[in-house]
């Protein structure tokens, strides 16, 4: 279970539920494929990483039209 950030920061920052599982999935799987030596420096999962960036403000969601 995620605790850092909490989630509910982490809806407010984004809009919606749907919205943040797509853009944690997108920047966890980004992370596992192109910073895996990043990963394995710090010790922490793909997820959190992730999270932690959104919470910051360091990744966004971008939309379309």
């Amino acid at each position: 279970m995620l605790i850092d950030p909490p989630i509910d920061k982490l809806i407010e920052k984004v809009g919606c539920k749907y919205a943040l599982v797509c853009l944690v999935s997108q920047r966890a799987r980004f992370l596992e494929d192109k910073r895996a030596d990043y990963l394995a420096q710090t010790g922490e999962n793909s997820i959190t990483m992730a999270s932690k960036e959104i919470y910051s403000g360091k990744v966004k969601l971008a939309y379309e039209d």
